[in-house]
C-alpha cells in the first residue's frame, strides 16, 4: 500500500513582494509621512517624493523597511526584548519553534548559536548605534571596519524542548585594548533555571584588506558606554586546544562551502563551522551523548572557494577501547574501569553514567601547508538522558 504526505494535497505559492503604496501594517510608516533628521514631512506629502527626499536627507528603501532606530530604544514590541541591567544589557523572550529542535525533540546546539547570534544584534539594534552593517556601528561603517569572533565558549545544562520559551540575556564589556566580550545567559521563563551560559570574544577587522585592525577611538567611544563588569563564564585561564595533524583518529574531507552557508560579511557563517566539526564524530557518540561545553578558537576566515579538512581526535588517555572513560585515578578489576564510587557500591552503570567524553577538533584548509587553519575546538559530552 502506498503512503502518502499530507503536504501533497495542499500546494502552497509563496510570492514576495515590495509595494510602496503598501499600508497591510498599520503601524509601517509611508514613504509620503517620514520623519527624517526630526523635520516632520507633513507640508510635502503633496510634493514630489523624490524632490522632498533629496531636500532633507537621503533615506533608501532598505532603511525603510528596516526601520533601525537612531535613538536608542528601551522596548522592542516586534522582538519582544527590553533593555535590563541599568540601561545597557539586553533580554530577549524566544519560543522554540519545530525547525529549530533535533530528533531527540530538545533544540540543537547549532539553533543555540543561531539564538546568540540574533540578541546579540538585536542588541545593537536597541542602542541606536546599529548602521547598515552586520552589526557594525556608525563609527566602524565611516572606517570601513566589521566584527569577527576570536574566540567563543557554550555550556549547556539542559537543552530547551519544542514550544518552550526562553529569557535570553546578553551584554558586553572590554576585553584588552582593542577587543570586546559579549556573553549570553539562557533561562528557561517559567523556571528561571539557566539553561545555558556563553561567552566570546570579538575583534575588528577592515572589510576590504580583511586584516585585524586597532579599535578607532571614534568606536571605544561608542560602545564603552555600554560596557558592564560581568561575565557568565569565569576561566581564570583559558585552555590551550592543541592542534591537530593528519594522524586525527577521525576525519572527512573536501567539505565545500555552499553559497547559503555566507553570512552578510561574505565569509562561511561561524554556526556552519560547528555543524562540520560535530558531524566528524562517530554517529553512536552522538545519538548516546549530548554535548555539554564547546570551545571555538577562530584563526581564519573561510571562503566559498576552500576545500575543508574536518579533523577529530578523542582524549585517548580518558577513553577505554570500546569506548568506556578511564580516569588516571582508577583501579582495573577483570579488565573494566572500576571509580572509586564503585568500589564504595554505587555500581558499574551509575559511575558510566557520570563520564564525559571530550574531544579536540581543527577545520582547516585543504592543501594549505602555512595558516591552514580555520578554527580549533573542544567538546565535552555527557551520556544522554531519555526524557528532555
Amino acid at each position: 500500500m502506498a503512503t502518502f504526505s499530507t503536504l501533497a494535497y495542499f500546494p502552497i505559492t509563496i510570492r514576495f513582494s515590495w509595494n510602496r503604496a503598501s499600508s497591510y501594517d498599520p503601524n509601517k510608516k509611508s514613504l509620503n509621512n517620514i520623519k527624517i533628521n526630526g523635520t516632520s514631512t507633513k507640508s510635502t506629502t503633496q510634493l514630489d517624493m523624490a524632490s522632498a527626499l533629496t531636500s532633507v536627507a537621503y533615506i533608501s528603501e532598505q532603511q525603510v523597511r528596516q526601520n533601525i532606530p537612531t535613538t536608542k530604544q528601551f522596548v522592542d514590541h516586534y522582538r519582544q526584548g527590553m533593555i535590563i541591567e541599568g540601561g545597557v544589557g539586553y533580554r530577549q523572550r524566544v519560543v522554540i519553534r519545530s525547525y529549530e529542535v533535533g530528533p531527540d525533540k530538545t533544540v540543537t546546539l547549532e539553533s543555540i548559536l543561531n539564538l546568540l547570534q540574533e540578541t546579540a544584534l538585536n542588541h545593537v539594534w536597541m542602542s541606536g548605534l546599529l548602521s547598515d552593517g552586520f552589526g557594525a556601528t556608525h563609527g566602524m561603517m565611516k572606517h570601513d571596519l566589521i566584527w569577527v569572533v576570536s574566540r567563543m565558549q557554550v555550556e549547556v545544562d539542559h537543552y530547551p524542548i519544542w514550544g518552550e520559551v526562553l529569557e535570553i540575556d546578553t551584554w558586553v564589556g572590554a576585553s584588552g585594548k582593542n577587543g570586546m566580550r559579549r556573553d549570553w545567559l539562557i533561562r528557561s521563563e517559567a523556571t528561571g533555571h539557566v539553561f545555558a551560559s556563553a561567552t566570546s570574544t570579538w575583534v575588528m577587522m577592515n572589510r576590504t584588506t580583511r586584516r585585524l585592525s586597532k579599535m578607532p577611538e571614534e568606536v571605544r567611544a561608542e560602545i564603552a558606554p555600554w560596557f558592564i563588569e560581568k561575565q557568565a563564564i569565569t576561566e581564570d585561564v583559558l585552555e590551550k586546544i592543541v592542534k591537530l595533524d593528519n594522524k586525527a583518529k577521525y576525519m572527512n574531507n573536501d567539505l565545500k562551502p555552499k553559497r547559503s552557508d555566507l553570512d552578510m560579511n561574505q565569509h562561511v557563517n561561524n554556526v556552519k563551522y560547528v555543524r562540520w566539526m560535530l558531524e566528524t564524530i562517530p554517529d553512536q557518540i552522538l545519538e548516546a551523548h549530548q554535548l555539554t561545553s564547546i570551545i571555538l578558537e577562530y584563526r581564519r576566515e573561510c571562503g566559498s572557494s576552500d576545500i575543508v579538512q574536518s579533523l577529530c581526535q578523542p582524549d585517548e588517555d580518558g577513553i577505554l577501547k570500546d569506548g568506556l572513560k578511564q580516569d588516571k585515578e582508577t583501579s582495573l578489576v577483570n579488565g573494566f574501569s572500576l571509580a572509586a564510587e564503585i568500589l564504595e557500591g554505587n555500581g558499574f552503570l551509575a559511575s558510566f553514567g557520570n563520564q564525559k567524553l571530550r574531544y579536540t577538533h581543527l577545520l582547516k584548509i585543504d592543501g594549505e601547508s602555512q595558516n591552514d587553519e580555520i578554527v580549533r575546538g573542544r567538546t565535552t559530552w555527557k551520556k544522554k538522558s531519555f526524557s528532555p
